[in-house]
């Protein structure tokens, strides 16, 4: 299906000031794949190298092409059954928009009541705000669901644990390589069901979901176990964008995500057009559901720069912007789109 946030990265990408990205693809390196050890199976090894650093058994877990593929897979398991009368599925806006639409192809009724729901939706640190919630926020906003699933996609640039630790019956988790580790080109990722489900979800799993390449197994394999290299990496990176970060907002909290929402009193649309006007690339918020702002993305090394361009467009009078659009640089295009939203 269209994922609009996607095209408006990608028809945009070649924007001087680029604020749109979510992940480190293009601002850090991840390894290439080393020999192999013995006793390598490389899908189960990768399977057991993610369980250790989730902390959670091996059985539980479960390789996909992505975690848009992971949402999908697990929301159709969860999907609701005929007659059932539990078919909601709470989610708080402004999110990741995929996790709504997939929801509503699944056969859930999207609602943000917090009455009873057949399951909770949740991205944790948060998409677009990169905020993160506590584990007891997280609780008392699920109450009254059967399930929970959470999107950890952004979960290791705030350095907590998985929901998945534990084994809490109902609770999901899905992550991919494609944001803190620069992975886009991998197509590697996972979903950890909760102890009581994961039998039933093997078999489920098993008989509907591809195999994930071998290729992409061994380049994800390589990137789990370069962990802590490329956690000093984003560190690096991140540490001077979020200071700048601190300094245009001090009222706000600094991101713990690789993103920030900034609310305007200006529609984020109309906002938007003329950021790209003066070739600054922002998403609109009305793509995840908030109309009164836009996401920034904090990934690239440019963020300090790129961040001084967009705040001077956006305290600048919306009468005095040109109408011209930004022209793409030539071959933005061509770059690998997977996973950039």
């Amino acid at each position: 299906m269209p994922f609009p946030l996607g095209e408006w990265i990608d028809t945009h990408e070649g924007c001087r000031y680029h604020l749109g990205s979510s992940g480190m693809w293009g601002s850090i390196r991840h390894p290439r794949p080393g020999p192999l050890r013995p006793g390598d199976d490389l899908p189960e090894t990768l399977r057991r190298e993610l369980a250790n650093h989730l902390r959670v058994d091996a059985e539980r877990v479960f390789l996909t092409h992505g975690a848009t593929e992971a949402n999908s897979w697990t929301l159709l398991y969860l999907r609701p059954r005929p007659g059932e009368r539990r078919s909601g599925a709470r989610l708080r806006f402004p999110e990741y928009p995929p996790l709504a639409e997939t929801a509503r192809w699944a056969g859930f009724r999207v609602t943000t009541d917090r009455g009873p729901a057949r399951v909770a939706i949740v991205s944790r640190p948060r998409n677009p705000e990169g905020d993160l919630w506590s584990r007891a926020t997280l609780d008392r906003w699920a109450a009254g669901a059967s399930s929970l699933l959470v999107d950890e996609t952004f979960r290791e640039f705030a350095r907590v644990p998985s929901v998945a630790v534990g084994g809490t019956p109902g609770v999901w988790a899905t992550g991919s390589l494609t944001k803190f580790y620069a992975g886009d080109d991998i197509r590697v990722g996972w979903i950890v069901a909760p102890p009581e489900a994961a039998p039933d979800f093997a078999r489920f799993h098993g008989n509907l979901a591809d195999e994930v390449p071998a290729e992409s197994v061994r380049l994800g394999l390589a990137t789990v176990r370069a962990h802590g290299a490329i956690a000093r990496a984003v560190d690096r990176l991140l540490r001077p964008n979020r200071a700048a970060w601190r300094r245009a907002f001090p009222r706000a909290a600094v991101p713990v995500g690789p993103v920030g929402f900034d609310r305007t009193e200006e529609d984020g649309d109309s906002l938007a057009r003329r950021c790209l006007a003066a070739s600054v690339l922002v998403s609109p918020g009305s793509f995840f559901g908030e109309p009164r702002g836009v996401r920034i993305g904090l990934t690239r090394r440019s963020f300090p720069r790129d961040l001084g361009r967009y705040l001077a467009v956006r305290d600048r009078p919306a009468a005095t912007a040109t109408n011209r659009a930004a022209r793409p640089r030539p071959g933005a295009r061509a770059r690998a789109r997977a996973g950039r939203a």
